[in-house]
């Protein structure tokens, strides 16, 4: 089976994300109603102010439809100089095992990099371990983490942090 990368926003895209993450966050870890909106919401706005050259949305799709998702956000105001936050990255289970996931994350370090950000941050918890292990493949290392009830289950919130090579215009 094939995959097709594609940039930026298409008709569907929202949905398609949203519902890959709804789906498994309610069935693997009890998440509700809260987390499908915020992540909605969130995504929402992200693609309301999306800039090219800051910004990336990068989804896989194979015959059957969606299969991954991530994205750098570059342009949200409330970002530190030369930061980038790495966000939406999930694999469906028809992805899963393939090498999908790993291809989007190393292109969206790669776009991150030769934008000029300095470094990128994540937000995730404890438990995902699959998706651990390939962030600290690429080159992520544990920065902060806390007991959470933001999504009305208890979670070890954290967050993850990479420093990228200096290859592309400073921001």
């Amino acid at each position: 089976m094939t995959e097709e990368f594609q940039r930026g926003w298409r008709p569907g895209v929202i949905g398609d994300v949203v519902r890959a993450h709804a789906t498994y966050y309610a069935a693997e870890w009890g998440f509700g109603m809260a987390f499908e909106a915020r992540v909605a919401g969130d995504m929402a706005a992200f693609l309301g102010r999306y800039d090219p050259e800051r910004d990336l949305l990068l989804t896989a799709d194979g015959a059957a439809g969606f299969l991954a998702s991530v994205a750098i956000d570059g342009s949200d105001p409330a970002l530190a100089d030369g930061e980038a936050h790495l966000r939406w990255f999930i694999a469906t289970d028809a992805a899963r095992g393939r090498g999908v996931a790993r291809r989007l994350l190393a292109a969206s370090l790669t776009f991150a990099a030769a934008r000029g950000f300095r470094s990128c941050y994540l937000d995730t918890f404890a438990g995902l371990d699959a998706a651990r292990t390939l962030y600290e493949r690429h080159g992520f290392r544990l920065e902060h983490e806390a007991d959470d009830m933001t999504w009305g289950v208890r979670v070890r919130e954290q967050r993850f942090r990479s420093d990228l090579p200096a290859t592309g215009a400073a921001h």
